[in-house]
């Protein structure tokens, strides 16, 4: 079920929390080259923090602090593929949870068609998670 899993940055970006910020974020990636290969959000009150895995993090954490978002957080995570079909997210968790490790946060998208399902994760133990994603 399992296709490929490696390691990879996460941008972890807070901001306040109003219209357009998502599309500047965007904006930017664009006029840097730069491709958003995922991303996840969320608002709680006047603040947001939106996580964006990047094809250069450096280059994006660059980008942006130049354009004025300064609290920017670099996090080390796993970028899992899976095959698109029903009870690949229970498989990796099952093999997450045999091995004692405990999911801190997970994201994640899919397609109707057959490419794969790409889920971000960062654990309580990600070097044995990768170890065990990969067997």
């Amino acid at each position: 079920m399992i296709k490929s899993a490696e390691l990879g940055k996460e941008l972890a970006v807070t901001v306040v929390n109003e219209i357009g910020v998502l599309e500047d974020m965007a904006k930017i990636a664009t006029e840097h080259g730069l491709n958003i290969e995922a991303v996840a959000g969320y608002a709680i009150g006047k603040e947001a923090k939106i996580m964006l895995v990047v094809d250069d993090s450096l280059r994006a954490g660059d980008a942006l602090k130049k354009s004025g978002y300064n609290s920017i957080k670099e996090n080390e995570v796993r970028i899992v593929e899976l095959e698109n079909k029903s009870g690949a997210l229970k498989y990796i968790t099952g093999v997450l949870s045999a091995e004692g490790i405990d999911i801190k946060q997970i994201y994640g998208s899919t397609c109707k068609d057959s490419c794969p399902a790409v889920i971000i994760l960062s654990t309580s133990n990600n070097e044995k998670a990768l170890v065990a994603l990969k067997k």
